[in-house]
């Protein structure tokens, strides 16, 4: 081979390396355009310009996830004119998307909140009188021994039909479902 014949080689050998270096970077630059670190959806401050209320109203199929986590309408458990009541019975939320989430025993009773909706679902922290705790997995379920509220965090991954009860109330009406679209 002449002397111009390798160099037309080793030309097209850097342009081979130089596309699949360019490749490689596109690549990776793709794969972590989604990526969010566990601490950048940590909106525990309650500020209530960080997302938008979930409405049951409007139609989950029009909303599209976003990445600010967004405020569930809170649950409250009982009152004081009525211990078995309950502030709402069924949600509506959408997959891919964080949600913050109080639930509040008012009524005076001891309640066992349960749902299978935090198997579902990714769970990042439980907020109780502004103290966190993070998980690696699901909690059984929340017990009010008395009145007062936890909030909890997590992200919406699977999307079907669960439900929640007090179990030893649901007869008397507390219990409802979650629906995630």
């Amino acid at each position: 081979m002449n002397q111009a014949g390798r160099k037309t080689a080793q030309g097209q050998e850097i342009m081979r390396k130089f596309r699949a270096v360019a490749f490689a970077a596109l690549v990776g630059m793709a794969l972590t355009q989604g990526q969010v670190s566990a601490q950048d959806g940590d909106d525990d401050d309650d500020n209530a310009a960080a997302g938008a209320a979930a409405s049951t109203e409007a139609s989950p199929q029009a909303e599209k996830a976003t990445r600010a986590s967004k405020d569930v309408p809170e649950l409250i458990l009982g009152s004081k004119q009525d211990q078995f009541s309950a502030s709402q019975k069924d949600f509506q939320l959408i997959a891919g998307q964080g949600y913050r989430w109080k639930i509040t025993a008012a009524g005076g009773l001891e309640y066992k909140f349960h749902t299978d909706l935090f198997r579902n679902v990714w769970n990042n922290q439980i907020v109780i009188n502004d103290l966190e705790v993070h998980m690696d997995g699901a909690p059984a379920w929340l017990e009010f021994d008395a009145d007062g509220t936890i909030q909890v965090q997590f992200s919406t991954v699977r999307p079907g039909i669960y439900t929640w009860s007090v179990p030893d109330l649901a007869d008397k009406g507390m219990k409802g479902t979650i629906t995630i679209k």
